[in-house]
Order: C-alpha cells, then sequence, then structure tokens
C-alpha cells in the first residue's frame, strides 16, 4: 500500500524533506472562532481540514506535527466546536473546522456551526486548499458530497484525505479509491490526487506534509 505519485525518486525525497522541515517547525494556537465576527484576520496562507464528525482530523493534525495535543481529540464526535487556526512556523496557517453532520449537540448549535464553517470555506481569501477527509472504511457519504458541491460552486480548491487506511483491507481500500477518483473527475474543484493516511501508524503522513509544505510562504 502506497500513494502513488509521479515525481522522480530524487524529486519526491526532496519534497519529503521539506515537508518534514517545515512541520518541524513550532505549531502554535493562534485564534478560535466559534461566530463569524470571531474570524481573524490572518495574513498567511491557510490550508482547512475538513470531514464528517470522528473521522480523525484532530489525530490527523496531531500526527502532521508530531504533537499528541495540539488539535483536541476525542471518541465523542461534534467535539471540536469552533474554528481553531494554528501558525506553522510563521509560514502556514493550518485551520481544523468542526466536523459536519452528526453531533452530539443541539440542532440549533449544529446549524450554527455548519452555517460557520460554509461561510469561511466559501469567503476566505487566504484558504488555499481544503483537505476533506473520508474514512477510508466508509467512503462518501452524501454529507460529503455536499461539501463537495458547494466548494466545486465556490471554486475552491479541495483534496480528498482517506483516514484509517489502517482499518480497512486492500480490496475494499482498493473499492473506496476506484468510486472516489471517478467521482472526483466529473468535480471542477478537486484535486485529481487522493492521498491514503494512518495517523495511528502514521501512513502517508510524509506525503501529506510534503503536499502542505508545497502551500507554504516562502521565508523573505
Amino acid at each position: 500500500m502506497d500513494n502513488t505519485d509521479k515525481t522522480n525518486p530524487e524529486e519526491q525525497a526532496a519534497r519529503i524533506e521539506t515537508g518534514r522541515l517545515l512541520f518541524a517547525q513550532a505549531c502554535e494556537f493562534v485564534a478560535g472562532a466559534a461566530t463569524l465576527d470571531m474570524l481573524p484576520d490572518l495574513p498567511l496562507t491557510e490550508v482547512a481540514f475538513a470531514g464528517r464528525s470522528n473521522v480523525g482530523k484532530s489525530s490527523l493534525i496531531n500526527a502532521l506535527t508530531n504533537r499528541n495535543t495540539l488539535a483536541r481529540t476525542s471518541n465523542t464526535p461534534g467535539r471540536t466546536q469552533q474554528i481553531n487556526f494554528f501558525d506553522l512556523g510563521g509560514r502556514l496557517y493550518l485551520v481544523d473546522l468542526p466536523g459536519h453532520g452528526y453531533a452530539k449537540a443541539s440542532k440549533e448549535k449544529i446549524a450554527d456551526w455548519t452555517d460557520l464553517v460554509n461561510t469561511y470555506l466559501k469567503g476566505r481569501a487566504n484558504l488555499r486548499r481544503v483537505c476533506l477527509l473520508i474514512d477510508a472504511r466508509h467512503g462518501l457519504k452524501p454529507v460529503d458530497r455536499e461539501v463537495m458541491d458547494m466548494l466545486d460552486v465556490a471554486a475552491v480548491n479541495y483534496q480528498i484525505i482517506l483516514t484509517k487506511v489502517d482499518k480497512t483491507n486492500q480490496s475494499d481500500l482498493k473499492s473506496v479509491l476506484d468510486k472516489t477518483q471517478a467521482e472526483l473527475a466529473k468535480r471542477p474543484a478537486s484535486h485529481p490526487e487522493i492521498l491514503r493516511t494512518s495517523a495511528a501508524k502514521g501512513f502517508g503522513i510524509e506525503e501529506l506534509r510534503a503536499e502542505l509544505a508545497s502551500m507554504a510562504e516562502e521565508i523573505e
């Protein structure tokens, strides 16, 4: 099982090293927004992590940054209740979004989160890419397609990141990959490459770091 890359080995090794160096930098929480008027005005490129509740966003962010508690993890869906912004080495903001779909909260609260996240995704000038996390065991769900529809209309680039690939077998994973790839081919704002990850096993973390590092601000 590997993440296919079309670059030659030397180029890929250089990309991996660039990603390693970026994510070795300090990563600090800088702001949290529970309402639209709390969204901060920040100067750097942003990469947002979106996905269904309990898809593993916080675990993936922690794995990327080599920190156990940077993003709060929980077995309770809907635990992230605001948009959290993290400054990675003064070169890139990582943005942890509330999970869409099921959450143990009131319908009014969930509606507020949905409005907040959708407004952020559609209107954030510095947002370079959305990493849309999909559980490798389940594939795309209707609520994921709703987010993809919105991002397609808003022309916001997004990339599918499969999570928890260690919890599925090769045959099922290939089926999910093939179905997802076929659907992405019809979507104008989607990034063509699907990355496979496991926060628990560390699989795919280097490749995702390399991908995100390609969007980081250069140091002057």
